[in-house]
Order: C-alpha cells, then structure tokens, then sequence
C-alpha cells in the first residue's frame, strides 16, 4: 500500500467524544458538519444522535455514515464522486452512505469551487486521505478493545475483522472508542487494484430527488415571508441609467418598491469573480414573480451612453470603450486589426525566413461568434440581510469568490456572511460571476425584509457575461515536396486572445511562430465551457486537416507522426503537454472506430485536443439525409487518469459533445447598437433532439494515473469533428461559426 502522511491535514482534523450511543466525526480541511435529513431516514435508519460539530465524515453506532460533498453541484455529479473517492478509503458499503452538500466554510474548508474541471483532480489526495485516516483509528480502536495488534485488523465494507480470534465489529460499534484515538502521522492508502467502489458505476444521489420534482436548485427555495424582485439594466452595452419614473408602478397590485441600486461601489476593489458591467440598476420588488414581472415591464427608465471609464476583469485593470458596439461586419474589422495588434507569444527556429523561402504558403482564417451560457435555471438567489448577518441561498459556482464580495458591499465581517449551496441548473461558467448574488443582498438590505431575485431569460440573454468572440489565423508553409517547413498561427479576439502558444503543434515544428492579440470592448465577457480552448481547438484541428490534404497523408496519420516529433525530439522546452498521451489517445479512437474502414455513405471527421490536464480524441460520422447533414455518431477516446465513476464519466462526455455540436452549428449572439439581437430562444438557436448523434461511444483510457479534467476537455475538440466531416460530406470547407449560417450542401 501507498502511505501518505497527514501532517498537513492533521491541523484541520478534529475530533469529538462520542457518548453513549454516539459516533465518530472527523474534521478535515474540505467538508464541514451535517445534519440528520428527512430523506436519509427514509432510506436508512439512522442512529439516535449526531454530533454537530465540524467535520469530514461521520459514522452512527449502526455503522451509516454521512460523507460531505464540499464542492458547487452543477451537473457534473461530484455530489456523488466526491464522497465515492472518502468512502473508497473508509472501505465502507456504499449502499451505507448518505451524501449531503457541504456548507460554505472558508475557515476550513479549501477550493469550494466549480471550475477549470478541477474539483477531482484537486481534491484527490485529500479526500482519499479523510477515508484513510477514519479507516486507520477505526482499526486502533479494534486492536485496543481487542488486546490484538493493529496490523492484524482488516476492514471490508464498513466491518472490522481479526481472522485470528474470529473477532468482527461494524464500524458503529467502534466509533466511540475510535474517536479517542489521536490522529496518525501517516496512512495507508488502497492500493488500486483492491478499488471497489472506485472505477464502479454509482447512480447520482440526487437522481430520485430530480426526477420527482423535490426541491433542490435555487429558484425552488422559498420562505415565509419572502419577496420576488427583479432588475432593469440598460437595454444597450456602453449605456447606463440617467432616470426613471417609479410612481406609476408602485401603485400597481403586489409591489411592494422600485428603487435603484449601485452594485459595486466606485471605491470597491472588485476581485476576479465580480465582472459586470451594469453597475446601477432598476428594482421592483414584490409579492409574486407575475407581478413583479408586469411592474418591470410598466418600469420608465431613462438610458444615456456612458464614458470609458477603467475597471477590472478577473483581477486585472482594463479599460472599458464608451460607444454602441455592432457585430455586423467586425470580424472584417478583426482580422485588419489582428494583423496590426499581434504580439509574438512563442518563437521557435526562423518562421520568418522559412515562410520567404517557401514553396507553398496554406493561409486560412477562422472566426466564432459572442455566445450566452444559457443555463436551464437562469439566475438567481435568495437574501436577508439585516444589521448584523446575511444569509444567502442559491446556485453559485463561486461561493468562497461571493464571500468576500458580499461582506466588502455590505460592510459586514466575513464570519456574518452566511452562503448556502444549492443544486444548479447548469453553470457552464456563467455562475462563476456572482454579481446576481451581490445584487440580492443589497435588495435585501434596501427593503429589510427576506428576497428572491429572479432573472428572465431575457434578463438573463441580455446581462452578458458572454463566450468571447475569436478570430484566428492560421498559415503552413511547404516545400516543394509538400513537406511542412513552418507554422504560424496568429489568434485574437474581444476581448481577449484564445491563443495557447505552447500547446500542440507547438514542440512539434522546428519553425513555430505563434502570435496573440485583443480588442477592448463593452460588452461584458467571461468563462464559457472550456474558455479559449473552445473555440482554437476546432480552428486548430480544421486547419491541421487541410495540411494534412495539402501534404497527401491521413489525417490521424500525419498528427501521430508530429506527436512521435514532438515525444522524441521537442521543438522548445515548455510543451505543456505529453505528447505520449495525446498520441495515446488518437490511437484508441482510430481503432475503435474503425477509421481505416470506408463506410459507403458515412463522412468522417477527426479532432484532438489536450485541455485540462486531459486528452480527447474524437471521430464523428455525418451522412446527408433528405438534403442535409446528419451527426450518425461520435466515437470518443479520452485520458483523464483514473475514472472515478465510469457512468458519470460517460455523461459528462456525452453532454459535452451535444454542447459542441450545437455550438458549432447553430448558436451566436449579435449586436445592433450595442443592442442584443436575440434575448431568448425564439432566435437564439441551440441543438435540437433530432440534431443530436444517434449514437455516443466513449471509451477511457486505463493507465492508473491519478485522476485530471473531465467537465470541458470532450467539448472543444467536436466542433473541429464536425467541420472536418461537413467538408468530406459536402466538398467545402467551413471557416466561421455557426456553420449553419453558410451554405452546406453542394450545388
């Protein structure tokens, strides 16, 4: 077995006695204390008391256990890997279990945070180090009551066995004792060839809650008492609020007030998780969300343009234009200022000279547009504040952020802010910014009383925070044998660059110039599924399959041998990726499906990418029914380390593969004057049913590596899937998202 010291953890562990009847409570730097829950009983009888005091895991005298779940829950299923990971180390039955969230403790508690798919990969050693260390003074209580040597305790499923004496004891009739037992310097940790619950498929312990309606995302929370309120913000990006007219509407049946508010005080620091753009906004605060809704709609406010002023975005300062921005004809205005802004981020060799002395110059230019993250829960969160405390409850993916955030608006210490997590309806990145949050409690103060704010969709489209847009231009220079002399890729955006200049095909090519620029803009931005990666990768590997043509070899073919380059004779030293496992994962998609087979009647595309620690590659087969392109499947290859929980695994690179899909086909968002062009579904266009692959085949890599990514990595690389095979199946390339909106089939 692996041992692994707890010193770090021994700080942040604490232990309690445990009376008659009690049980065992460990604290640990992730999870905080839990409480007995209705739906538990139903499932499990629990034990007549919980100590309610901080901590991990705890254990009853009938041997159930409650595990904390510390991380956001946004659909990724961490509510059940988590736990899974902690009980795996306790070696307790599953099916003995209850998983309740954690509640926001930043006293104790480390990265409570859904984001840059790390919450497995981050909290791994930890988690498996709470079980382990439980496991262990377990075992030295047994060996004590026992009068027997510790090493000659074993546990299986939550039982504690000495095979000498015949001796056994569930892990409830030890808890007590247990829990008197000084944590250990070290433990052991499971060998993972003896995993039986890791690696397993386990169903998602909210899955009979949501399929039956219970209560468990934020726009379900309610409170005797409680308010609806929502905002006006300017109808325009580079406008803000000069007046408005509340009168009218006050008088109207249910509201309760129409005020303003400023979100972010001019001398407030914002931090990273505070992006907005509207600062000052119009609230109508009532008895229901109709009426509510019809007061905002009766609401006259007045708009003016706005100045550019400095702020900052997550964490930097920046200059924010004035003026009313327009989409139509800007990446025509993106390209003419690429070329004037571009910045050499990596240089390898001499691009320059190869680029004169080439042969053959293969130029290609590649553009996505503005996306909304388009949550199925829009925003929203529930406030009360009052003089001394506030409580604050509803989907965040950035709570420990929003602590800070709400205790510098409110100017209340940090121990008085109280935020609770619920299950959200998708985040994607949206929820990483929390001023809704921010705006709820300052609601709250304003009118004294318990509230909910509530985004429309429309609210909700037209706020912002959207995917950035991207503009990349790529070029490969030839011989005049068609070998590849140099690459160059050039790659910006508003208003940042989705450049990654030491990924592949960098380390790769002796003559490598890669080139990053931005464009400032007013129209606020953030982290979309995979940021930046989720539009270079279908860019890259576009482009990669033309080189591949222009070079007359197989487009996996030819990707392997650069990898093969890069694994035996790198180009530079800071190649963030291992060009054995991107290879690795190429070649598992090759034979799984069946890539050197022609289909009659089935065009296929290619893509890989490395993002997140992780690597995917993927092959999608398009046929052409009834006149237009239809998605047949997707194989999947993808190298995450080990796969906590194989079914979860398998849905989350399901669903990001729709995601891509629909992204690359059909979605963007526009501008008129600053003015959205689509504020809800009627012309904002996401994948339906019937565009979705038939069928979805993933396959995971076992190589026993320590788990990395899983939430993003299998949705940037699709998108390159599917223009690559919308080529093969139509004879033309495709360049600018969403390809929908260019002419797809031949004649």
């Amino acid at each position: 077995m692996t041992r692994i010291k707890t010193t770090i953890g021994r700080r942040s562990f604490i232990k309690s006695s445990a009376l008659a009847g009690g049980g065992l409570m460990l604290g640990f730097s992730w999870l905080a204390s839990c409480k007995r829950t209705e739906e538990a009983v139903a499932v499990l009888e629990m034990p007549e008391e919980w100590f309610e005091i901080n901590g991990f895991l705890k254990i009853g005298d009938n041997g159930v256990v409650t595990i904390m779940s510390p991380n956001p829950e946004i659909g990724q299923n961490v509510k059940t890997s988590m736990p899974m990971i902690v009980a795996e180390e306790l070696d307790v039955d599953w099916n003995k279990v209850v998983v309740e969230q954690a509640p926001l403790n930043t006293d104790i508690f480390t990265r409570q945070l859904a984001g840059g798919s790390q919450s497995i990969r981050q909290g791994w050693d930890s988690l498996r180090m709470a079980g382990a260390t439980a496991r262990e003074m377990l075992k030295e209580a047994a060996a004590a009551a026992w009068g027997v040597p510790v090493a000659e305790i074993t546990t299986k499923e939550g039982m504690l066995l000495h095979e000498a004496s015949g001796k056994s004891a569930g892990y409830g009739e030890m808890a007590s004792a247990a829990v008197q037992i000084e944590v250990p310097e070290e433990v052991e940790l499971k060998e993972i060839a003896d995993y039986s619950i890791i690696g397993t498929s386990r169903k998602n312990v909210d899955g009979s809650k949501i399929v039956t309606g219970k209560p468990l995302y934020g726009i379900d929370y309610q409170v005797d008492g409680m308010l609806i309120a929502m905002v006006a913000h300017p109808p325009a990006f580079g406008m803000k609020l000069k007046s408005f007219d509340a009168d009218g509407v006050k008088a109207m049946p249910g509201i309760k007030d129409v005020f303003s508010i400023e979100v972010y005080p001019k001398d407030y620091e914002k931090q990273w998780s505070d992006t907005t753009v509207y600062d000052e906004l119009v609230v109508v605060v009532g008895n229901s969300t109709w009426e509510v809704m019809k007061a905002k709609e009766a609401l006259k406010a007045q708009w003016e343009p706005f100045e550019a002023y400095e702020d900052a975005y997550q964490g930097a300062a920046r200059t924010v234009p004035g003026g009313l921005e327009s989409t139509s004809g800007h990446y025509e205005k993106l390209m003419t200022m690429g070329a004037e802004l571009a910045q050499t981020v990596r240089k390898d060799g001499d691009p320059e000279a190869a680029f004169k002395k080439a042969h053959k110059i293969l130029e290609r230019s590649y553009s996505c547009p503005f996306l909304a993250h388009n949550t199925m829960e829009p925003m929203n969160f529930f406030a009360h504040v009052t003089a001394d405390e506030a409580k604050l409850v509803g989907p965040i993916q950035t709570p420990e952020y929003m602590e800070k955030s709400v205790a510098g608006v409110l100017g209340l210490p940090l121990e008085k802010i109280d935020i609770q997590m619920t299950r959200q309806g998708g985040g994607f990145g949206r929820r990483l910014y929390g001023h809704f949050l921010v705006e709820a409690a300052l609601i709250s103060k304003k009118i004294n009383a318990p509230v909910k704010l509530v985004y429309s969709r429309e609210d909700d489209m037209s706020y912002g925070i959207y995917r950035p847009a991207y503009y990349a231009t790529y070029r490969a220079a030839f011989d005049k044998d068609n070998n590849l002399t140099a690459f160059h890729v050039r790659a910006g955006g508003i208003p940042e660059s989705p450049l990654f200049a030491n990924r592949f095909p960098a380390g790769a090519i002796d003559n490598y110039l890669a080139e990053g620029w931005a464009v400032a803009s007013n129209i606020s931005v953030g982290a979309f599924r995979a940021p930046r990666s989720n539009f270079i990768a279908g860019a890259e590997q576009s482009f990669l399959d033309e080189v591949a043509e222009e070079m007359g070899k197989d487009p996996i073919e030819m990707r392997l041998e650069w990898l093969r380059k890069a694994e035996q004779n790198p180009v530079g030293e800071n190649n963030d990726y291992e060009a054995a496992r991107y290879a690795g994962v190429l070649e598992l998609v090759r034979d799984k499906a069946n890539w050197n087979t022609e289909v009659p009647g089935t065009h296929r595309g290619v893509s890989a990418y490395y993002c997140h620690n992780s690597y995917v590659a993927q092959i999608l087969d398009m046929k052409v029914e009834n006149g237009a392109p239809s998605v047949d499947k997707v194989t999947c290859a993808i190298d995450c380390g080990i796969v906590v929980n194989p079914d979860a695994a398998t849905n989350m690179a399901e669903g990001g593969i729709v995601d891509g899909i629909g992204h690359a086909m059909y979605s963007e968002m526009t501008f008129s004057e600053g003015k959205p062009d689509q504020t809800n579904f009627d012309r904002y266009r996401l994948i339906r049913n019937s565009e979705a692959p038939k069928e979805i085949d993933v396959h995971f890599v076992d190589n026993k590596i320590d788990p990395t990514g899983l939430g993003e990595p299998p949705f940037p690389p699709i998108m390159g899937a599917v223009a690559n095979a919308l080529y093969r199946a139509t004879g033309k390339r495709h360049y600018h998202q969403p390809f929908s909106k260019e002419r797809i089939l031949k004649g």
